[in-house]
């Protein structure tokens, strides 16, 4: 399975030749091993297992490493900004994938060049192959909502 894809080939990719939706997967994955982690494992030590266990090159300096230093770092700032968007819902309530998908979306969109589309697109695709079956829906709705709020 690459990490740009629900299932497929099992081709061990190398980070440099990674498309830009597979280096957003691969955040998705690291943040998704830290928090099975409960944060208690360094991120270089999840590299470190990724690289041994999948036999792949990501470093601990790269774009993907930096990226989600920087979600997990600001995952409480995040949160606060996601609250107010779930309309009926607590941030509690939703399932893990889901509230990952949206963190590290919000934090592109507040802090990337990336056209709000993209990141909105690019979600919706994560959530449609990590998060439960109609959580594109919902990540969908909230990353518009806070779109709205920030125009």
């Amino acid at each position: 399975m690459t990490l740009g894809d629900c299932g497929g080939e099992n081709d061990r990719p190398m980070y440099g030749s990674l498309s830009r939706r597979e280096v957003r997967s691969l955040i998705f994955h690291l943040l998704y091993a830290m928090e099975g982690f409960d944060y208690t494992t360094s991120l270089e030590s999840i590299i470190d297992m990724f690289n041994r266990g999948y036999d792949w090159d990501i470093a601990t300096d790269c774009e993907a490493a930096s990226i989600a230093r920087e979600v997990i770092a600001a995952r409480d700032a995040l949160d606060e900004l996601i609250r107010p968007l779930l309309a009926n819902w607590r941030l509690e309530r939703i399932g893990v994938c889901t509230k990952l998908i949206l963190r590290m979306s919000v934090w592109e969109l507040q802090n990337a060049d990336t056209a709000p589309s993209i990141v909105i697109n690019e979600a919706i695709e994560l959530a449609k192959c990590f998060s439960e079956k109609d959580a594109y829906r919902f990540v969908n709705g909230v990353l518009d909502e806070l779109c709205k709020k920030e125009e």
